[in-house]
């Protein structure tokens, strides 16, 4: 089989905790594929500006709760899911929006979860970026973020996220890709996506 000749999916959501490299790995597959990238981050910018802490509590809860950030990590692991699946709603009409116009993504951002993709599976695919390595996590907020020291705290939690992640693809059929070897990385995504299952 010429893989190159299979299509990409319309929608592909890029999933992944902070600090594994969703930004680069999403533009690369944009680019390649022709199409807009979408970020996340933007919608989780809006939301926050056209609500407030009663209306939304889980958006605004770092800004509210600042002592957060001494929890332990697997305390702060939890936030971000019950962020994400407070986001959920949002991403999946944005989504759908791509669907019903037939106009094709890929979407990254912390908060996408692999579950987005079950309500169109034949047009929509996740694929979380798995990084289990604490110590290049760490590497990689001190590359893009020299100032902000070490941050091992939020290391560990983007590890846990990310096996959390892995596990919630695995249950829902999305597809987990490890990060590394960066050098084939948007070769090995692109070949998963466009043999996936249903796409042959």
């Amino acid at each position: 089989m010429d893989l190159r000749r299979e299509a990409p999916p319309l929608v592909v959501v890029v999933c992944g905790a902070s600090g594994v490299g969703k930004t680069r790995a999403a533009a690369a597959l944009a680019a390649r594929y022709g199409v807009p990238l979408g970020e996340a981050d933007d919608i989780v910018t809006a939301l926050r500006a056209l609500t407030n802490a009663e209306q939304q509590p889980e958006l605004h809860y770092w800004a509210t709760h600042p002592e957060a950030g001494s929890w332990p990590p697997t305390r702060i692991a939890d936030l971000h899911f019950e962020t994400a699946d407070a986001l959920r709603p949002a991403f999946a009409a944005v989504i759908a929006d791509h669907v019903e116009f037939a106009a094709p993504v890929v979407m990254e951002g912390d908060y996408l979860t692999p579950e987005l993709a079950t309500e169109h599976p034949d047009r929509v695919v996740a694929v979380v970026l798995a990084e289990p390595d604490e110590a290049r996590v760490v590497a990689n907020f001190r590359s893009r973020e020299p100032l902000d020291g070490e941050q091992r705290i939020r290391a560990q939690v983007s590890v846990i996220v990310g096996e959390r992640l892995a596990a919630r693809a695995r249950r829902c059929g999305a597809l987990v890709v490890a990060t590394r070897p960066w050098a084939d990385q948007v070769d090995r995504l692109d070949a998963v996506l466009r043999t996936r299952p249903g796409n042959r």
